[in-house]
Parts: C-alpha cells; structure tokens; sequence
C-alpha cells in the first residue's frame, strides 16, 4: 500500500457562477483567441514589456475610486477590500480556459533591480487553493518586493518602502474562464499623508505613466461618482496620452452615491453618455459593493448591482464592464497589432545585436583578455601587411575613400602604401625643386623659363656669369698651394654643401612626414578594430612606444646620413665623369663656334645676278681667337671646372640622398615591420596583470553588456514564441 499523500484539490469559489456563453462569444472564445491572448502572455513572461510596448489593457484610478469592484467584475476573483490593504504594485491578472481550476502567483522583477535581487524575486512562486488565501499571499509577495501591502507597517517602519516597480503576476485558469488579460496598476495619489512621502507619490505616477503611456495600452479609466471629474488626476493623464480617446475606455464607478436629481448626477449622465469627455471605447457604469456586502459572493454581487439598474436613472447605460466585452475589445486589439509587435520585435533584436556585435566578447577573466588581444592582434597583423604591401582588396580599405587622395585624411592613409609612396614622391620633388640653395644656369646667358624666388620656397636663380663669380669667392678664400689656373680639389666640397644646405630640413619634415603617416594609421585602424577604452589603454602601453621609438631610430638613421654628406662628397659613378666630360665639351663647341665666327668673312659672289653670298673661314683667325679665351684669363678657366665638377656632383648625390632617405629611414626603420608593433606574439608575452590592464571591461561596459545579453535572450524568447504561433492564427 502506497504512502504517498494525495494532491489537494484546488477549490476555487463555489459561488461562481457558470459562464452561458453566446454563439458570438463561443467564437470569440476559440482556440484562436486562445492563441492570440496567450501570444501575448507569453511574450510579457519573457520580460518583454520593459523592451516593446504590448497589447494589453491598464485598469488605472485615483486612489480609492472603486477600482477592485471593476477588477471583480472583470475577472471575478474577489479581489482584499481591507482598508488597510492598498495596490502597492502593478498587477497583472491573466485568465484562460483550462480543463482544471488553478491559481498561480509569481513576481516579474523591475529591470532597476540587480542580479542579484531579480534572482530571489524571480525565484517567487505560489499556488493557492482558495482565493481566502489571497491575501496572505500577497503580503508574502510584498514582502519579497521589500515592501508591505498594509499602510500601518509602512507607517511604522521608516525603512519599508510603500511601493515597487515590480509586478506581480495572477494566473488563473479554469472550464469557464474566458481569455483575458488585464493589468492593475496603484492608484494615483493627490496628497501627501502620513506614511505616503513625496517620492511614493511620484512612484505611482511613474508606474501608471509607464503603462498608459504605451501606445498599444488600452486604459480603462476608473472616475468615481463621489467626486467631480474634473478634479480626478486620472482623468488628465489618460487625455494627455490618449488626446483623441481611440483607446480607452471610461468606467463610472459609485453611481449609487449620487443623489437623485442633482446638478452632479445630470454631470455623470451626461460623462456616460459619451457627451462631456469623449472615449472612442465609450462608457460602462459599475456598482461597487456597500460595506455591508463586503462578504457577499460574486453571484450575490452581481445580483445586487442588477437590482440597482432596474430602478436606477443609468439604467438604460452599458452596465459593468463584462469580462466578455473586455475579452473580445482584447483580442481584436491584440491581434491588430501583432504583426506590428513583431517587426519591433525584429528590429528591437537587430539592433540590440549590432550594439554586442561593437562590444565583441566579453572580457572578464584573463583568458578572455587574453583570447581577445590576440585575436585583436592577429585582424591588425593582417591589414597592416596588407597595407604596407599595397594589397588593398578586403573590406577595410573600401570604406569611404577621399575623391582626393590626402595623406592628412586618415581615410587616405588607410591605403599605407599609396601613402608613403606620395610622401616620397613629394619628398624627391622638393628636393629637385627646392632643394638647391641657387638655381644655376648651365648657359653662358640666364634661363628665362626658371621660376623667381617666391613664397614656395623656390630657390634664387644665378645666370652662369654669376655662378662663376660666387665659385671665384670661394676659390679666393679657399686657395693652398696649388699652381695658378689649378683650384684646391677641397673647394667642391665646401661649394656642395652650400649649395645642398636646404637638403637637412626637407628630410627631417619627410621624416616627420612618414612618421604622422604610421600613427595615423595604426590609430585609424585600432578605432574601427576595438573599443575605445582598450585603445587607449593598449596605445599607452605598447603602441605609443613603438611608435615613438621606430620614430627616434629613423632620427637617427638620418642624422648618421647627414654625417655623411658632411663629410667631402665623392662618388664612383661613371655618370659622373661623363657629366663633367659632357660640360667641358660644351664649353669648348661654344669657344670654337665664337671662334669659328669671328674668323668667318662673308662676300658677294661676283658676277652672280643673284647676289649669292659665299663664306670663308680664316683658319689663323679663328685659332687666334680660341686661344685668346684660353689664354686670357686662367682664373676663370679654374671656376668654369669647379663648377662643371660641382654641378656633376650635386646631381649625383642628391640622387643618393634621396634614396637613402626614404630607403634607410623611412622604409627600414618606419614602414618596414609596422605589422609587428602589435603581433601575437607581444600578447603572448604580456603578463596576467598587464592583460587584463589592458584588455578587461570597465563596469559600465559589463553592465551594459548584461543588460544587452538579457535583452537578447528576451527578444529571442519572443521571436521563438511568434515563430511558433504566426502560422496558426487566421
């Protein structure tokens, strides 16, 4: 024989009443509406409510305005009436058909709450037999909330709160049930009182602003009939967020207070005959329970209220608000907006998964720091070889180019390559341009194509003649014991470096130069590749100096270059010879072409009726003359050479210095191995401590990482549950 105790049975109110169903009716209460209500239900199980405003239906009031008996009328569960018990919280009553009676009670967490807290309210469940036991139980979910439910307790504990955000949850599901949700929020509070703080006052206007403000709300607008209208604070709100009434619906309560033929009845008549404030829902009158019916079943209720309108003048008004009224306005709004629900849904989800995707793995522990920096390093690995390799086909280097290139633009310099090769270009053109201190004729006569001296740092032009007598101050000064008509070897030395001293600034700006270009694009590419706190944390501590010291080697590079060309130029390019070979012979062609002429006589052929001209050439002449501008002057012989020499040589080594500037310094020691500032195998390297310095979330964005996951989880909940059901309903 087994021990095992039986269940109880759940015994809800035998007072209720069997629900005769109309034909109409029976069609409403089909499985599709079923299906559609519980989609909904469903939906706000998941949380969703603080995400996407649903469909639902708000029972709000001013406090004290009768708002149980709606509640009772609507769901017939009778509701605590204690006047020491007050809605203190949202409410949420649910009920379906079901082939048992069941009662069930939990507690969905206010979103402000912590994780921890959200965990032991969550963990809030009770099932009740009797609904005598209501009150018990919501006293206990009270006390969950951190709240009470009586006013006393909250008068006499300074540390009880009065109110919560939370929301606690009926489900009640029976044969007879129809399907309907309605939500009951506190009422709203005129007056601070004794126990009711300034801050509890403007909670509830909070929590009631929450829920009415949602554009898939329906308000069912609880106005006593004991007070003027006009001064009920409901009243306003549902207008001011429902200005054109197309979802609510006014409920008049306490009609039986009113006295007959009075100017404040003939008010309230008029309010019910949607003549005063104009609801698109319309009005429905209740009767609430007298005191002395406070024990009366739903059944004896119902009876009462029927007595009262057989003789009352709101007789011929809609009386109570039928739970099979609110169940079909429910469903033909629910299922209206359920396709609408579900694109926001959609789009809710989208995005919340775009704002995890820019946040990318968490990065709590030192394994996730660590998994994280390498993974980050390993995609900037990839793109700044690619970069620097001129391998511009992935998805990176697409993103928005410049109409003109611009090596200031960091749009422009994620194209690395394409970058540094301008930068030289324009380094090698200066240099050609700008470069010398004085632009020197080759001719005997100045170039008039050369540009002036200007504000472009264009260098003064010298015609030959006075490039002669610049290379004759130097000789002058420069003279040891060489015969005369020799020059010191040493004067083109001194000559080039004159003549070169502008080089030294274009490089150090070239330097420069290359140098923005590596920090502009490694900052570019660790914006788009990682969060702005690892960024900057990671800079600081490896990039930066890398940077930095790949800048102070280039320096140096350049600097030993510039000890170089200090020192006296010289140069094993055959170019070389040949240049001053080429300048000597055309210095001699143009000696012998002067000479040539001068020796040239020119007659009249005679007898010719032509006048034909013959030329002869007197060879003595002409040899005279070439001699003489050999002879006449050795000095300027000497220049004529320096300068040939020094000409020759400026052009080869600024080719030199060229490619040394952009080969030793920019390429070896700024371009080449960029890709390796930031590598694996650095992360490898890094300490623990050093990674998660770097690496690990700051507790705002782990708490929005939170918020997001459960957002996620939420959505996706609710995008299963449409998935599931959207095929079904008609």
């Amino acid at each position: 024989m087994s021990d095992t105790k039986p269940e109880p049975k759940v015994v809800l109110p035998t007072s209720r009443p069997t629900v005769h169903l109309t034909e109409s009716l029976e069609d409403f209460q089909s499985d599709e509406q079923r299906l559609v209500l519980d989609t909904v239900a469903q939906i706000r199980k998941c949380g969703l409510e603080a995400v996407l405003p649903l469909p639902q239906i708000v029972v709000c009031e001013n406090q004290s305005s009768g708002k149980s008996s709606v509640l009772e009328a609507l769901t017939e569960v009778p509701f605590p009436r204690n006047d020491n018990l007050c809605t203190r919280f949202a409410t949420e009553i649910t009920l379906r058909r079901a082939a048992i009676d069941s009662l069930r009670l939990s507690i969905i967490p206010d979103e402000s709450r912590g994780a921890a807290e959200k965990g032991t309210i969550s963990a809030f469940s009770e099932t009740i037999a009797d609904f005598s036991e209501l009150p018990t139980i919501i006293s206990k979910a009270a006390a969950v909330m951190g709240i009470s439910s009586n006013i006393h307790d909250c008068l006499s504990a300074s540390t009880t709160r009065a109110f919560a955000k939370d929301v606690l949850s009926f489900e009640i599901e029976g044969p007879t049930r129809p399907q309907l949700t309605v939500v009951d929020v506190p009422g709203l509070i005129q007056n601070e009182t004794k126990g009711v703080t300034k801050e509890d006052k403007e909670m509830v206007a909070e929590i009631t602003d929450f829920y009415i403000k949602q554009r898939r709300t329906i308000c069912l607008a609880v106005i006593q009939a004991t007070d003027d209208y006009a001064n009920q604070p409901v009243l306003t709100k549902v207008r001011e967020v429902d200005p054109e009434g197309n979802r609510t619906l006014g409920i008049i309560t306490k009609p039986d207070r009113l006295s007959a033929g009075s100017g404040t009845e003939e008010a309230f008549i008029a309010l019910a005959r949607n003549e005063d404030v104009f609801f698109k829902l319309g009005w429905h009158v209740v009767k609430n329970r007298k005191f002395e019916e406070s024990h009366f079943s739903i059944e004896e209720r119902n009876d009462s209220e029927a007595r009262f309108f057989r003789t009352s003048i709101f007789r011929s008004f809609p009386r109570t608000v039928a739970e099979s009224r609110v169940s079909v306005l429910l469903f033909d709004h629910v299922k209206r907006e359920l396709p609408n629900l579900r694109r926001d849904l959609d789009v809710a989800l989208a995005e919340t998964e775009a704002q995890l995707g820019k946040l990318g793995a968490s990065r709590a522990s030192a394994i996730e720091c660590r998994n994280y920096l390498t993974s980050l390093s390993l995609q900037c690995l990839e793109i700044t070889r690619a970069a620097v390799d001129g391998h511009y086909g992935s998805a990176y280097f697409q993103n928005q180019p410049d109409l003109t290139f611009d090596v200031d633009s960091p749009a422009s310099v994620r194209r690395f390559r394409a970058a540094v090769q301008l930068v030289n270009r324009n380094f090698a053109e200066d240099i050609r341009r700008k470069g010398p201190k004085h632009f020197i004729s080759i001719e005997a006569r100045p170039l008039d194509t050369w540009e002036t001296s200007s504000s472009d740092g264009l260098p003064a032009r010298l015609s030959h003649e006075e490039a002669i007598k610049w290379v004759s101050r130097v000789l002058v000064r420069s003279r040891g014991k060489e015969p005369v008509g020799n020059y010191n070897p040493l004067i083109i030395g001194e000559l080039f470096w004159e003549l070169s001293s502008k080089w030294e600034h274009f490089a150090a700006d070239h330097v420069d130069q290359v140098s923005e270009i590596c920090t502009m694009f490694t900052t570019t590419l660790l914006e788009e590749a990682c969060p702005q706190d690892v960024r900057s944390r990671l800079t600081g501590l490896k990039i930066k100096e890398s940077l930095q010291t790949r800048r102070e080697q280039a320096i140096k590079e350049l600097d030993r270059i510039l000890d170089d060309k200090r020192d006296f130029p010289a140069t094993y390019n055959h170019y070389y010879t040949d240049n001053v070979q080429k300048a000597r012979t055309q210095r001699m062609q143009n000696d012998l072409t002067k000479s040539i002429e001068a020796g040239t006589h020119q007659e009249r052929m005679p007898g010719c009726s032509s006048n034909h001209i013959f030329a002869s050439v007197d060879v003595a002449t002409a040899i005279d003359h070439f001699q003489s501008q050999v002879d006449r002057d050795m000095e300027r012989y000497s220049c004529e050479e320096a300068l040939d020499c020094l000409l020759s040589m400026y052009k080869d080594q600024q080719k030199t210095f060229v490619a040394n500037v952009t080969a030793q310094v920019g390429e070896r020691h700024m371009v080449r191995g960029l890709d390796k500032i930031f590598s694996p195998l650095d992360v490898n390297n890094l300490s623990d401590d050093d990674v998660l310095k770097v690496a690990s979330e700051p507790p705002s964005v782990r708490r929005k990482r939170d918020f997001l996951m459960d957002r996620q989880q939420k959505l996706r909940s609710g995008k299963k549950i449409f998935r599931d059901i959207m095929g079904r309903i008609k």
